[in-house]
């Protein structure tokens, strides 16, 4: 193949995944950030995974096409190294698109056991994930195979608009719920779990650590990272950011705006600051694309998505 042909659609043709190749942000088939599209997890350390499913969104429906939404934007953010890092984290571990989780849409009651099969499967390979939602449901059962493969509750760092736990006696496909419901089942350790971005009332918070958008705002980044490193220290975390943490300025393309958010650089700069962090693993979640404008919301998904890639590859263990 020439070399003229081998710099496009590098989501095929890739021969090399430790490198930034520069590749038009206007054409070529779509992957993540122009990773390699592969089922095969052989030599890799982070996996990028769609999960295009929203049917337990309580509100407005659409980020079954986020993952779509989240690829097309990396597209224009992949010709340059990350920023704020001091090496490329492509080059440090190996990142491939493993493309996306089949989502059966008419069986919803197998959706929760056939999306931990799926991950279970990459999890067990030693392969880490990125997965790229889809409505918050989609982190409980990415949530519970990942708890599985450590044999230990995890500590959950949660970026939302909402608390994701209020109470209900009977589990449901809601993306309200399943925290209240992964920390009953012992997936998380609520205690050394924090939720940043919070904004939305909740007369119960399970034990878990919350900051809300204004306590989130007074502390500044620098003294949020420094809470979050001390309430989760030793223990393997578990990412999730529901993309409306963020406020609704930044990221209007989701389900549940709720107004008074964090802003990009400040979600940016907390990010940064937990490097050496052991994430297990890591989302993005609620990208709605059909409320977005001039893709705002997709591009700070995929923005922040990078920022976990980066994470994933300076990750340390506990000791």
């Amino acid at each position: 193949m020439s070399d003229k042909r081998s710099r496009i659609d590098l989501a095929v043709t890739r021969q090399d995944d430790h490198t930034n190749l520069v590749e038009p942000s206007f054409s070529g088939i779509l992957s993540f950030a122009r990773r390699r599209y592969t089922k095969c997890l052989d030599g890799v350390d982070v996996a990028v995974v769609g999960l295009p499913f929203d049917l337990a969104t309580t509100s407005r429906p659409g980020a079954r096409l986020g993952p779509r939404a989240i690829r097309e934007a990396s597209a224009m953010i992949a010709w340059d190294r990350l920023h704020g890092w001091e090496y490329d984290p492509f080059e440090r571990v190996c990142v491939v698109d493993f493309g996306d989780i089949p989502v059966a849409q008419g069986n919803p009651e197998r959706l929760p056991d056939d999306i931990h099969a799926a991950f279970a499967e990459i999890h067990g390979a030693g392969v880490k994930t990125l997965m790229l939602g889809g409505d918050h449901f989609a982190t409980y059962p990415v949530l519970k195979s990942v708890a599985a493969h450590y044999d230990e509750p995890l500590s959950l760092v949660h970026f939302d608009a909402h608390s994701d736990t209020w109470a209900e006696d009977q589990q449901t496909l809601d993306h309200g719920t399943m925290f209240y419901h992964a920390a009953k089942q012992g997936l998380i350790d609520p205690s050394r779990s924090i939720q940043v971005g919070i904004r939305t009332h909740n007369p119960e918070t399970h034990g878990f650590h919350v900051l809300t958008a204004e306590q989130t705002d007074a502390m500044g980044a620098d003294s949020v990272v420094q809470f979050i490193l001390e309430k989760t220290r030793g223990n393997n975390v578990y990412l999730t950011l529901d993309i409306d943490c963020l406020d609704p300025a930044f990221a209007p393309g989701t389900g549940t705006p709720v107004v008074g958010g964090l802003s990009t650089m400040a979600l940016q700069r907390i990010l940064r600051g937990l490097r050496g962090v052991p994430i297990a693993a890591a989302d993005v979640v609620e990208v709605a694309p059909a409320y977005d404008h001039a893709q705002i919301t997709a591009l700070a998904g995929a923005t922040l998505a990078m920022s976990m890639i980066g994470l994933l590859a300076d990750c340390e263990t506990p000791e």
